[in-house]
């Protein structure tokens, strides 16, 4: 156990009344050495196993505490803490537990000497505000247009990481990904990397061979052999409705007295499908995406008219080909209009990469929406390489959407300190007391 840090497993959980006392020194120094052992520049790899046999291969602390199972409502809290940290900055999770453990660390004395918890917590409330008003003092402008001073930042945060050794291709495409989906309305920024930027790890190669490409890959072939497999600047239809039989309902039934009627029956489906489309073909398309099924004789008219298909895409996938390909995903083809067709992607190709086949819709102008395509040895190292890019990507959007940096290496954390313990020379009344402990913490 930490000083500060109550370790269940290895997560810190909140300090209160009748914990068992510090330990001593050498505890406390032993177990600083597992702590830190995946933090700093001589960080090491963690061998973790997760609940349904599969390994965990990583030092980010995030996903080292996600695979903890714990009970104590203090250490519960400590997750919440780490999520949140990494929804908002991407990075950092080890940091602010271990920030969190050490303002605990200092508040137990007040605690044992009687001092109600709500005058700890308002002097820590005004503590925070001095702090984070030194901090803006202290923060310096950074120009986001130069890629050579963003390229640094980006490979200062991955330095301890496991992709430290490939730096330079990492930061870049981190530094390209989240360009393309920035979307610049006025004054305001918006950087969604959740929905328009995904990762795609196909085991085998090097990893020197990743890229990001403007546009999307999907993990999908063409639905019929005879289908167009390469496509230079494609028209683009995207769809969420079936292209087959409509299924009948539950307790539905169909009475025949002969057999015309059942032959019947048979043509009125077929001629549904083929209105279905006749009415996508009058616009001359080149791709059909649909996240429905598509039905034999749906792919024959389709083949007929040299259009190639893609079925059964998931939601997440055809929203990031829209913004790429400027289509827009109609719910029912007699909806569809020219505007809809989406005219902006470049190139549609089917390509083969490891075992499997994967198309690609790239080369769009303006995309919006891009994907990382990583390779390497196994899909361990693939998914911790996702990690490690993912938190560049954040670092990359947090300097585009405040172009503000801190001195690194400590050196922000002490002059906060020495800041706390000026500012509380000037604290009156009860709150002077837990005031300056907090400067300790940093």
């Amino acid at each position: 156990m930490c000083r500060g840090l109550v370790c269940i497993g290895r997560l810190a959980c909140s300090v209160t009344n009748g914990l068992p006392p510090p330990p001593t020194p050498k505890n406390t120094n032993r177990r600083w050495v597992r702590l830190c052992a995946r933090a700093g520049p001589r960080a090491m790899l963690k061998m973790l196993l997760d609940p349904i046999g599969g390994i965990v291969l990583t030092n980010d602390g995030n996903a080292i505490l996600r695979e903890m199972d714990v009970e104590h409502p203090g250490a519960k809290n400590g997750f919440e803490l780490i999520r949140t940290q990494d929804d908002e900055a991407g990075d950092g999770t080890t940091s602010v537990i271990i920030l969190a453990g050490e303002v605990l660390a200092v508040a137990q004395p007040w605690l044992e000497k009687r001092m109600h918890a709500t005058v700890i917590i308002s002097a820590y409330y005004k503590a925070l505000q001095a702090a984070l008003a030194h901090i803006d003092r202290i923060a310096q402008s950074v120009d986001v247009a130069s890629d050579e001073r963003m390229l640094e930042i980006i490979r200062s945060s991955i330095g301890t990481k496991f992709i430290s050794r490939w730096s330079v291709p990492m930061c870049r495409m981190a530094l390209d990904a989240v360009r393309i989906v920035t979307e610049v309305a006025g004054d305001r920024k918006d950087v969604d990397l959740k929905h328009y930027v995904r990762v795609e790890r196909i085991p085998g190669g090097e990893l020197s061979d990743s890229r990001v490409v403007r546009g999307c890959i999907l993990n999908k072939d063409v639905t019929h052999s005879k289908m167009r497999r390469r496509i230079e600047n494609p028209r683009i239809v995207l769809l969420d409705c079936p292209l087959e039989y409509k299924k009948l309902e539950n307790q539905a039934s169909m009475e025949f007295s002969n057999e015309d009627d059942f032959k019947r029956a048979l043509q009125i489906e077929e001629e549904y499908i083929k209105q279905m489309c006749d009415d996508i073909l009058k616009f001359k398309p080149d791709l059909v995406i649909t996240e429905k099924g598509l039905s034999d004789l749906a792919q024959h008219y389709f083949v007929r008219a040299g259009v190639t298909a893609l079925r059964r895409l998931r939601k997440t996938d055809n929203n990031r080909i829209a913004r790429a390909t400027g289509a827009v995903i109609v719910h029912r083809p007699d909806e569809l209009t020219e505007e809809n067709v989406g005219t902006k992607c470049g190139l549609f190709e089917i390509r083969k990469v490891g075992d499997e086949y994967f198309s690609f819709i790239e080369e769009c102008e303006n995309p919006g929406a891009c994907t990382i395509l990583l390779r390497g040895a196994t899909k361990d190292v693939l998914k911790e390489v996702e990690r490690n890019l993912q938190d560049a990507m954040h670092v990359a959007r947090n300097i585009l959407l405040d172009n503000r940096l801190l001195p690194g290496g400590g050196a922000t954390e002490m002059s906060v300190s020495h800041a706390l313990i000026e500012k509380s020379k000037s604290i009156e009344g009860v709150e002077q007391w837990p005031y300056p402990s907090l400067a300790l913490v940093f």
